[in-house]
């Protein structure tokens, strides 16, 4: 099979997204370092718990939330939870599964976080593009996930929460 090469435009779009993905990671990650001490994973558990029924969520819905691998949220929740910011309960009726629960003091550290980190997103995206910018930005990204997570995503490109 022959290697479709990116062309010099590709290129130059694929670099810029790159640079752009791990430079606004590191950006977010040290900003909830400095306010919080969290990291940005950290942070992002905390934000799906608090939005889940009772703060609670199955650990293999909030990996696939995070898009992580299952071994990957256990050490994360077994460090927030060693924190105090979670805690681990069995599911009711599936002794396999199992909860992940905010702590009060993982929504208190969610609530003194969450000024500076959507200060940060709002100064680092949304203030830099227009209207039509953010709305095309959107399809773009939803288009590229649905073709990472959906049915005719690559043969050999496995979920990381399905790992």
């Amino acid at each position: 099979m022959e290697t479709r090469w990116l062309t010099a435009e590709e290129q130059r779009v694929w670099r810029a997204y790159r640079d752009l993905s791990l430079l606004l990671e590191d950006t977010l990650d040290q900003r909830l370092r400095h306010d919080a001490g969290l990291s940005h994973l950290y942070y992002s558990v905390l934000v799906f718990l608090s939005e889940a029924p009772e703060r609670r969520l199955r650990m293999t819905d909030l990996a696939e939330h995070l898009k992580v691998a299952r071994s990957r949220l256990t050490y994360t929740i077994s460090r927030m939870q060693d924190e105090g910011w979670v805690r681990r309960e069995g599911s009711p009726g599936d002794k396999r599964g199992q909860l992940a629960v905010m702590t009060d003091a993982g929504l208190a550290l969610l609530e003194r976080a969450a000024p500076g980190h959507v200060a940060t997103v709002r100064a680092a995206v949304f203030d830099r593009l227009s209207p039509d910018q953010v709305r095309a930005f959107g399809e773009v990204c939803e288009t590229i996930l649905t073709g990472l997570t959906g049915p005719d995503r690559p043969a050999d490109a496995s979920l990381p929460w399905r790992r």
